[in-house]
């Protein structure tokens, strides 16, 4: 058994209206460590997210992973879930690392993380160095009208999960944002345990990208990122594809991979091959 070079520990981080808890891999380095933090999506925690890909990438010294408002150990002084804005989980992130006294460091979203870190960029861009995004909320689809459309097909599922329906919820959403993907019984049963933990800050998770949706500049949002690496599921939908293909041909700070055998799920189905990717564009963007 290869034993693995971080020493991890769970904490946690109390705001005002928020107890944010979050894993924290740290590994032995001499002068400044390289930092990376990786944001989570709707519904699954930061650890189920990005646990097995931090444990494979070999250039970060310390890594963060939070579990963001509505999802994993994150929660409200009174246990109850509430409706977010995107707004809070950027300033949620931007509060939690300069708790920890990081002011500059990589960043990794996944779907709704993706979002969240794009406007954590925006926001906040001399503290962000390189960037990744694995299927990032807001870049869904070419036309804009079309991503709106989505986001509403997303609250719709939100509102079964709500009514006490989360299966039927869950099912709605993972049939629209992953249409093509490859359903076996095992598979199926775990995504929806894994998004059913608490359905409600589910819910509110997929509310809050569509408050989102409908409020942003998404040009001007592309605009501010810096140098990017964007990874979409081979089996996701081809109009996800074509506007990643789209990016990087009109942008030279966009980078897009295609991840053959996974759609949505390719941080849980492919983590050795993201990892491997996100330790090669690094080095490039070091170059």
């Amino acid at each position: 058994m290869i034993k693995h070079p971080y020493k991890i520990s769970s904490q946690q981080f109390n705001l005002p209206d928020q107890q944010i808890s979050y894993q924290l891999y740290r590994k032995q380095c001499e002068g400044q460590p390289r930092r990376l933090v990786m944001l989570h999506g709707a519904g699954v925690a930061g650890q189920d997210t990005w646990g097995a890909i931090a444990m494979l990438v070999g250039q970060w010294d310390e890594i963060l992973i939070p579990d963001q408002r509505g999802t994993g150990n994150t929660r409200y002084p009174d246990g109850e879930e509430y409706a977010f804005t995107v707004t809070e989980l950027v300033s949620d992130i931007g509060a939690l690392v300069d708790h920890l006294g990081w002011w500059q460091f990589d960043l990794a979203g996944y779907s709704m993380g993706g979002m969240v870190s794009l406007l954590y960029k925006q926001r906040y861009h001399d503290r962000v160095q390189k960037q990744y995004l694995l299927e990032a909320a807001v870049l869904d689809r070419p036309s804009w009208e079309s991503t709106i459309d989505l986001r509403h097909q997303f609250s719709a599922a939100a509102e079964q999960l709500k009514q006490d329906q989360a299966e039927t919820g869950i099912k709605a959403f993972l049939d629209t944002i992953s249409p093509n993907r490859k359903v076996t019984p095992q598979v199926e049963l775990l995504t929806i345990q894994r998004l059913g933990a608490r359905p409600l800050g589910f819910a509110n998770a997929l509310n809050c990208v569509t408050e989102t949706i409908n409020t942003i500049d998404r040009e001007a949002l592309v605009a501010a990122q810096g140098d990017v690496t964007s990874f979409i599921g081979g089996q996701s939908v081809e109009l996800m594809h074509q506007y990643q293909r789209d990016l990087a041909e009109r942008l030279p700070n966009w980078h897009y991979f295609m991840v053959p055998g996974t759609d949505h799920s390719l941080p849980f189905q492919k983590p050795r091959q993201i990892a491997r990717i996100m330790d090669a564009e690094l080095l490039r963007f070091l170059a």
